[in-house]
């Protein structure tokens, strides 16, 4: 697993998973410029995010894949989820605190004890490239590999498809 975080390698190896790891120029690590440069469709990347309640002591919080054709559903789906009136993205400072990944590099694989929600869109593609703890590497799998982590658990509508211009060219 050269490359890799080595808490994402490890987590890959006690949950055998099924994974290729691709180096990444970590100037291109974010999901479009790393889609773009290297050939991916956009709808094969899968996105971790990391939710946080608010004005809940301790926070609730969980980790949230989804498609990086689709935006989460922060203020629905997960405040409902977690039970809260007020939840948001955790800041990158959290972020990287809790996971001890980079920014850019989040991935499911190697976070622990936490819920593990993947929208249900995920699992229809093929395979998904998604982060390797840090900026320089990404992980291509199945998307059912996913299901092998601990409290992983798959919510239908979890994200919504981006809002397109219906008119790009400003024509009409």
């Amino acid at each position: 697993m050269t490359g890799l975080l080595p808490s994402v390698a490890a987590a890959v190896a006690a949950h055998g998973l099924d994974v290729e790891v691709l180096p990444c120029d970590p100037e291109l690590a974010d999901t479009a410029e790393f889609c773009d440069h290297y050939g991916f469709a956009l709808d094969d990347a899968a996105n971790t995010i990391l939710v946080t309640s608010k004005k809940v002591d301790p926070p609730l919080r969980a980790v949230c894949v989804v498609l990086g054709t689709t935006r989460l559903d922060v203020n629905k789906v997960c405040r409902e989820r977690l039970g809260v009136k007020r939840i948001s993205f955790a800041d990158a400072e959290t972020t990287v605190e809790l996971t001890g990944m980079e920014i850019g590099g989040v991935t499911a694989p190697g976070i622990d004890g936490l819920p593990l929600w993947i929208d249900a869109a995920v699992l229809d593609r093929t395979r998904v490239v998604m982060g390797g703890g840090n900026r320089s590497s990404k992980l291509v799998l199945a998307p059912a590999e996913l299901l092998k982590l601990p409290g992983a658990e798959v919510v239908d509508g979890l994200a919504n498809p981006l809002m397109t211009d219906p008119n790009p060219e400003g024509t009409g």
